[in-house]
């Protein structure tokens, strides 16, 4: 997902920009070639299609990906569904169908620890190292037996790991955050916003979830948490700093988006849009390699006039080291950057592992898969005696999708092994990176990322250390031809089936070609139109998203099968070109971004992170049937200026297929999704409601963007918060059926 920022300086996040310049073909070239999307939406201009493609996933808080088989599905085929679809709505609320309840807990301030006072959410809260932090993102659900030990099977105790996504800053002090130069004591509490938190919930007597504050198993990572470099580039000299001068450390975990569960019992999370995070000086380029230099360059951080500013300023919070890290130009004279924080941007943009059952334990960052804006990623069906696949995308535009492959077989009793993170050691650490290329006919190819590919050996970049594929990933996914996709956002894996699913949430860049060719400019995915917001604005590009999913050969393979599962769209657009699933009022959808399975009956929900939509409805969540790859067939669009495309299309939904099923507050954007094992309780999060809100208006809540969760009864203040949400059936029964 993107952020949402509201800064203290004019700041373009270098993840909004064009950072792709590669030769590479476009999805949308691949469509025009005999596959293909959507077109014009309401009143909007004829376009190309989008589409997608998707990898198995970890989901960002799905329902587990963990174990090679699914739970048990208590609920029949024809019960599921069964409630009432959620009726698109602006209210301030939770949203949810007859017969369902939903409650808030954990949200942004609340406290963690004893001693701690209760969140006053007036902007002078503090200590938010021992609070929950903000933008509560991805989520996991890791059960505790009544003696406080492992138990995969319990559900009425258990640890919440969550992701804190970024922060808004208005609402953390008491008027807005201060211009540039930013104050410590600001920052201190921005920085530690961010991160993760485990937290312990149980039920109480009356069956009812409610936090543990205290509990031996509460823990924040922040900003500022020292953190291992795990893997093939560990001690790279490109991780060289002045606080960790073998390049093995670093400190914090920044921009935490999806996450997921490791078949080994660990929480495994992802660092998507960090690079704003780093103030980078004019001039600096010509104190550094061009190698660096076009590393910077491929992951947005060229110096130019209107990026060299850093995203909240926190380097400007005076001369003590945990600031000036944030600067990562060159200002020391050492040969090896052990003198300053030239090299602490490279040590940001990997996957994370921590080990939600020990809080002392060390928290690690797998280099081995990749360095990149990681939304989300997801573990393949474990199988005995093959390698374990981790599916992974990168949320930018024009990006990739890749798979780590361990070079270690999978052996059951590792599921249980007493030394997770060593678990993690031996299948995190060792293996090979591979991107993917999608073909025209509905096939695709994992594309090995080594340095003995000779595509990658050849690079103009001059590849000639095996870490630097680690370390600058995107430049070798370019080198092998990979294809662009729409921002690769959540992936996750069906239970029983294994097939993949993967959300491309949107992509403001794709246009149709102006010559009217079939070559579609500036797209991954082959959709472009333009839709009308508000009765006057208008947003242009693959507006409202689609969710792509693919069967993989095996985990080890190179070959993959694809189509696209849905097309989002307003239900009164233009079938033809784009409400190309059939959605209707009770299923229409903008921006898929989060996606994941659970377990207890197979549904896949999707939530959305969507600005195309929002003069209609808030953000929503939707629970879906899915079939399989190749359920539907091929489909033509012809477009203005003669442009003829054809896609692989899924299976259009019914009415008893997909639904709405949760319509958030305000401003928000749905995200996070686990359940109990039982599947009789689900948890999400809630992330920046009340994002419009600005500093004008602090003092008067009437024109605050939202008043959620205090507007349905949690938590002093009447600042928007974000929070988690816990939806349970008044029956008892299983959630969605």
């Amino acid at each position: 997902m993107k952020n949402h920022d509201i800064t203290t300086t004019p700041f373009t996040d270098p993840d909004d920009l064009e950072n792709n310049v590669s030769s590479n073909r476009h999805f949308s070239d691949v469509l025009s070639a005999g596959m293909s999307r959507r077109g014009v939406l309401r009143g909007g201009l004829g376009g190309a299609m989008a589409a997608m493609f998707a990898p198995l996933a970890l989901t960002a808080c799905g329902g587990g990906d963990d174990t090679p088989v699914a739970g048990p599905q208590t609920a029949t085929p024809e019960s599921l569904l069964g409630f009432a679809a959620v009726a698109k709505t602006l209210a301030d609320t939770n949203s949810v169908p007859a017969g369902y309840t939903a409650r808030v807990i954990l949200a942004c301030g609340d406290p963690l620890f004893t001693g701690v006072p209760a969140c006053k959410n007036d902007g002078t809260d503090t200590d938010y190292d021992q609070r929950v932090g903000d933008n509560h993102d991805g989520m996991q659900y890791f059960g505790l037996s009544a003696s406080g030990q492992r138990d995969d099977n319990s559900s009425s105790r258990a640890l919440l790991a969550m992701n804190h996504e970024y922060i808004q800053p208005l609402m953390l002090h008491a008027n807005g955050p201060t211009p540039n130069p930013r104050p410590a004591s600001e920052v201190d509490i921005e920085v530690d916003c961010h991160g993760l938190m485990v937290a312990e919930i149980i039920k109480d007597g009356a069956g009812v979830f409610g936090p543990v504050v205290n509990s031996a198993f509460n823990r924040r990572v922040t900003g500022m948490t020292p953190i291992e470099l795990s893997g093939p580039a560990r001690g790279n000299a490109l991780f060289v700093t002045k606080y960790s001068t073998d390049g093995t450390r670093t400190r914090g975990t920044m921009n935490n988006c999806g996450n997921g569960k490791t078949p080994w019992g660990t929480l495994l999370t992802t660092e998507e849009n960090w690079s704003g995070y780093y103030f980078r000086a004019a001039g600096d380029q010509t104190k550094r390699t061009a190698k660096v230099n076009a590393s910077f360059s491929r992951y947005g951080r060229g110096v130019t006039t209107s990026n060299a500013s850093s995203r909240y300023g926190w380097e400007t919070a005076g001369a003590d080291d945990k600031y000036q890290r944030w600067d990562t130009s060159q200002t020391g004279t050492s040969l090896d950057g052990s003198d300053d924080y030239r090299h602490e941007w490279f040590c940001q943009g990997f996957m994370v592992e921590l080990d939600p059952y020990n809080a002392n334990s060390v928290v690690k960052k797998r280099t081995g898969l990749g360095r990149f804006s990681h939304e989300n990623a997801a573990f393949g069906l474990p199988v005995v005696g093959k390698p374990l696949a981790v599916y992974m995308g990168c949320d930018s535009q024009n990006e990739y999708v890749y798979k780590f492959v361990s070079t270690e077989n999978w052996v059951a009793s590792d599921a249980n092994a007493a030394d997770r993170l060593g678990v993690g050691d031996k299948y995190l650490d060792s293996g090979k990176l591979y991107v993917a290329r999608f073909n025209d006919n509905g096939t695709g190819e994992w594309l090995e990322l080594s340095i003995t590919n000779p595509a990658i050996a050849g690079a103009s970049f001059g590849f000639n250390d095996p870490a630097e594929m680690y370390i600058h990933t995107r430049i070798a996914a370019d080198a092998v031809g990979a294809t662009k996709m729409d921002r690769p956002e959540w992936v996750d894996v069906h239970p029983t089936t294994g097939e993949l699913y993967i959300t491309m949430t949107n992509n403001s860049s794709r246009r149709v070609a102006p010559t009217g060719t079939q070559t579609l400019v500036d797209a991954p995915n082959p959709r472009g139109y333009t839709d009308t917001f508000n009765g006057t604005s208008q947003q242009s590009g693959n507006v409202n998203g689609h969710i792509v999913r693919f069967k993989d050969a095996s985990p080890e393979g190179t070959s993959f099968n694809w189509d696209v599962y849905l097309f989002g769209a307003e239900s009164g657009a233009d079938a033809a070109l784009i409400n190309l699933s059939g959605l209707t009022d009770d299923q229409d959808f903008s921006s898929p971004d989060g996606l994941a399975f659970t377990r207890s009956n197979g549904l896949c929900w999707i939530q959305t992170d969507d600005g195309a939509y929002r003069d209609v409805t808030n953000c929503m969540l939707l629970a879906s049937i899915p079939g399989t790859v190749g359920d539907g067939g091929p489909l033509t669009l012809n477009h203005a200026g003669g442009v003829s495309v054809t896609t692989r299309m899924g299976a259009k939904p019914t009415a008893n297929t997909l639904k709405r099923f949760y319509v958030g507050p305000a401003q928000c954007e749905v995200t996070g999704l686990c359940e109990t094992p039982d599947g009789k309780t689900m948890f999400i999060n809630i992330q920046h409601p009340g994002e419009s809100t600005s500093a004008a208006n602090l003092g008067d809540p009437s024109k605050y963007g939202s008043q959620w969760p205090s507007i349905v009864g949690y938590g002093a203040g009447q600042r928007p918060r974000s929070a988690t949400v816990v939806i349970t059936k008044n029956n008892g029964g299983q959630i969605g059926t």
